[in-house]
């Protein structure tokens, strides 16, 4: 036997909580980069999100082999090929910003959206097998607190790196000569060279910290140990987890496309009337908001009903929306700022109620709950669809039918049918 030991819970689960942290500062730059290649490339809204929809689609194509390679080869080994191949997205970043071309920004970003997918789908079920279950939600709050920490951060401290050259409007950007102007878009294009490089390093030592920490291998949790074969389709028979896929989808996709367009809105003369660099800084004060908002919440969910917090939640996100596509300057502007607290605890909340009962088909569900996460790819683009068509301030109205969905799931979608002590909770169709 190996004289060696596992690391305790809690260290385990502060190795992984920096690792939370790392994807959520790498998810939020997609809201810098988006004005940044938007300013260099000269497209519209919707072209624009098609970084937000590479980055997010990845969920959808990559969560089931993602899946696979947790149950071959286990959590800690996918943990550390996930933080590789995010670092290979990262270095991925310098020949398209040599080129510069703006398909091979999205195939670098495909690449580290892959790395983080499975970590994803590693990490959250790890997270909550390391301890009580009865505790496992609160885990789970506090690991995504971490994260929300890494997206307030990393737009403050990154994003002025990416956006240091002055963005030039369309008008300005014509009356310079032809050799100018390239030499303009080259200058834009490598600003995020260095940052990214930075990123690459960084994830490449994590993971070599994580493989030779003694994470606990947490076998007996794999579906190797389980001996009776579970497949999606029986998944999907339970209704609470068929409608949390389809609640974590809206609330990403609602999270994501109201980050994505901030620096823009608040950027607009009749919203906060200032330059895009300045605007960054509070992309940071919407994420923020979310870290803050998780400790908070993890403080309420011991007093009140977690299904009660997410629909009080959701309507109050609601409430913030409807006030800032009614109102001008700064009321709208911190309108959708304060959104970010309340979107706090609905991830692990609906992350939670959606495999509430679900026993040993708990790790299928869960790669289904993350391929969920692919809302960020699509909300994003109908969303920049309809403001090209009737501007940004009322393309909000569709985050609105998102929460709305998130309230009703909260009250009824998420309610598990009454059956006997020690059986799982399934209903059909």
């Amino acid at each position: 036997m190996n004289g060696r030991r596992n690391l305790s819970s809690g260290t385990a689960m502060a190795v992984l909580s920096v690792i939370f942290f790392t994807w959520g500062a790498l998810t939020s730059l997609n809201d810098v980069l988006i004005p940044h290649l938007k300013s260099v490339f000269e497209m519209n809204y919707a072209q624009t999100m098609l970084i937000q929809f590479t980055f997010f689609s990845t969920y959808l194509v990559m969560s089931i082999p993602a899946g696979r390679v947790v149950a071959h080869v286990g959590y800690k080994p996918s943990i550390v090929i996930g933080l590789v191949v995010a670092g290979i997205g990262a270095l991925a970043f310098y020949p398209a910003a040599r080129a510069p071309s703006y398909p091979l920004f999205l195939l670098a970003l495909f690449v580290l959206a892959s790395g983080i997918t499975l970590l994803q789908v590693a990490a959250n079920p790890y997270i909550s097998l390391l301890g009580e279950p009865r505790k496992a939600s609160s885990r789970l709050t506090l690991a995504q607190a971490l994260n929300s920490l890494g997206h307030t951060l990393a737009p403050a401290l990154i994003g002025p790196l990416i956006l240091s050259v002055a963005v030039l409007g369309s008008a300005e950007l014509a009356q310079l000569a032809a050799p100018q102007q390239e030499a303009y878009r080259i200058a834009q294009a490598e600003s995020v060279q260095l940052p990214y490089l930075g990123i690459a390093a960084g994830l490449f030592l994590l993971a070599s910290f994580v493989y030779l920490f003694r994470l606990p291998p947490l076998t007996e949790a794999t579906e190797q140990a389980d001996p009776q074969h579970h497949t999606f389709f029986e998944v999907l028979r339970h209704r609470h987890l068929r409608l949390g896929v389809v609640a974590i989808f809206v609330y990403v996709g609602a999270e994501v496309a109201i980050g994505s367009f901030l620096i823009n809105y608040i950027a607009d003369p009749r919203i906060g009337n200032i330059d895009a660099g300045s605007a960054a800084r509070y992309v940071s004060y919407y994420w923020g908001g979310a870290m803050i908002g998780r400790f908070i919440g993890s403080a309420l969910m011991r007093r009140i009903d977690p299904r009660m917090l997410l629909c009080i939640f959701a309507l109050v996100a609601i409430a913030l929306l409807a006030t800032t596509i009614a109102t001008t300057g700064a009321i709208a502007m911190w309108s959708v700022i304060a959104i970010g607290l309340f979107n706090s605890v609905m991830f692990p909340t609906l992350f939670t109620l959606g495999i509430e009962g679900l026993g040993p088909m708990t790790s299928k569900a869960s790669s289904l709950l993350v391929m969920a996460i692919v809302g960020g790819a699509v909300v994003p683009l109908l969303q920049g669809l309809l403001a090209d068509r009737i501007g940004v301030q009322l393309a909000f109205a569709l985050p609105v039918l998102c929460y709305a969905y998130i309230a009703w799931y909260a009250l009824q979608g998420s309610r598990l049918p009454a059956l006997a002590p020690g059986h799982v909770a399934a209903d059909m169709p």
